[in-house]
């Protein structure tokens, strides 16, 4: 392979601390004629190493390279995690994968990085082995947000209990999920308002709960406003989790078989109405709240604000 600008990591998220990094790989690569290149991997390490303890990801393996392609990143490497590679040493990851697949000159990485088996190797390892092996070692201080570290698991703490303006802080981005379109119940067209219904996506959902939110038909990019409710249906007695989203512009044609829903601010928790009517008034309540989080949201003009992670 080209010699690489590589970084290395599970890139779960891809946060602002992963674009960071990111970032300074395609700055090394310029600077030295490199390919900006990054090594993941797929599953989690922790499904082999400690499946009990395994996170729910923020981001399926497609958006992962979707975001990090975005970014600038011209080569990706998706490395299959099995019990072999947990079994690695330090060193012999580096030879097989690091100097060997990835042909990498340089290396960026988070202070905290570890790898090799049992996570033995660390960035002061890994610098030893640049040494031997021939690739600089550049070590990427960690990003703050409003003094908050970025990490994927304050991320998943912070959607966990709906907070997902402040999620987006630390994305750089509104939280997104996406998935096939389904058929519902029939009750919100024939008793309440008309949705899509999305099928629950294997990442982190948001804490059960009504969401402003924006919708994009996947296929044919076309974009609406919307709210989206997460959970159980409990007016109407559900069992099953239904996340449905109710789009504040005309759907059109033709109606789209897989969506994906932004999520910029919560607007209440989910509860059971006495009569359909009252919870069909209170959609409406819904509505109006989120036209005027979108009337403010157009007088924004930094792109940086887009999440609208300070809108209120």
């Amino acid at each position: 392979m080209k010699p690489s600008a590589l970084t290395i990591g599970k890139f779960d998220g891809v946060h602002a601390g992963h674009a960071r990094l990111l970032r300074e790989t395609i700055a090394a690569a310029a600077e030295r004629g490199l390919e900006p290149s990054a090594l993941t991997f797929d599953p989690h390490p922790a499904f082999v190493v400690a499946p009990e303890r395994a996170p729910q990801p923020l981001t399926s393996l497609d958006e992962r390279r979707m975001l990090m392609r975005e970014l600038g990143i011209k080569r990706i490497f998706v490395l299959r995690f099995t019990g072999e590679v947990a079994r690695l040493s330090p060193e012999e990851f580096v030879a097989r994968y690091v100097r060997g697949e990835m042909n990498a000159r340089v290396v960026a990485t988070g202070e905290n990085f570890r790898f090799g088996h049992q996570q033995a190797g660390d960035v002061r390892v890994l610098a030893e082995l640049g040494q031997r092996y021939g690739f600089e070692t550049r070590v990427i201080a960690p990003v703050m947000r409003r003094g908050v570290l970025v990490s994927t698991s304050g991320i998943r703490a912070l959607l966990g209990s709906g907070a997902v303006a402040r999620a987006a802080r630390l994305l750089e981005r509104p939280y997104a999920i996406s998935g096939e379109v389904v058929r519902g119940f029939g009750i919100g067209a024939k008793q309440t308002v008309p949705t899509l219904n999305l099928r629950p996506p294997a990442e982190v959902l948001p804490l059960n709960g009504v969401y402003i939110t924006r919708t994009e038909d996947c296929e044919n990019r076309r974009r609406w406003n919307s709210i989206t409710n997460i959970g159980f249906r409990p007016t109407f007695g559900g069992e099953d989790l239904s996340i449905e989203t109710y789009l504040l512009d005309a759907l059109g044609s033709p109606a789209p078989t897989r969506i994906r829903v932004e999520f910029l601010r919560r607007v209440r928790e989910e509860r059971k109405f006495d009569t359909p009517e009252l919870l069909k008034r209170q959609i409406g309540s819904d509505v109006g709240r989120a036209q005027a989080f979108f009337r403010r949201l157009a007088k924004w003009t930094r792109p940086a604000l887009e999440y609208a992670g300070d809108v209120h």
